[in-house]
């Protein structure tokens, strides 16, 4: 399932288990994608500033640093990157409502096959890509119309 404008991408998967990323990074490698992991959320900041994501991919129940202050944080360094919930946790609705008012764009629970998880991040890859077309079509016309 590629269903984007360009075959690759680049994931920053956030998780403290470091056998969920492994698996994590080599499924999307093997989807032909590059990615990276970090399993301390406080490591993120360094990161960001110096590599850019254009998916980040977050657990939720991490020790130091929960993942809802995380997307928080994520979304002050960076207001458009899609970020997905991947958790444990499974539905719990108070989680979700509260990660999705945080800013992340998706929410999956570990409990499901990992081709769920790829389908909602090709599916806000789509999104991202259509928002920043429909972005450079409107500047280009603001542009013409000046």
């Amino acid at each position: 399932m590629k269903p984007l404008d360009h075959d690759t991408f680049h994931f920053l998967v956030i998780d403290d288990d470091p056998s969920i990323s492994r698996f994590l990074v080599t499924y999307l490698r093997q989807k032909g994608h590059s990615c990276a992991s970090l399993t301390e959320g406080f490591d993120t900041a360094t990161w960001l500033s110096h590599n850019n994501a254009e998916v980040v991919v977050v657990d939720l129940k991490m020790p130091k640093i929960d993942g809802i202050s995380l997307i928080s944080f994520i979304r002050e360094v960076n207001a458009t990157v899609p970020i997905i919930v991947f958790t444990g946790m499974g539905y719990d609705e108070e989680s979700m409502h509260s990660a999705l008012r945080a800013g992340a764009n998706g929410y999956v629970s570990k409990n499901l096959p990992v081709e769920q998880l790829y389908s909602v991040l090709a599916r806000v890859l789509a999104t991202s890509q259509q928002r920043a077309r429909r972005f450079v079509t409107e500047s280009t016309d603001a542009m013409v119309a000046v």
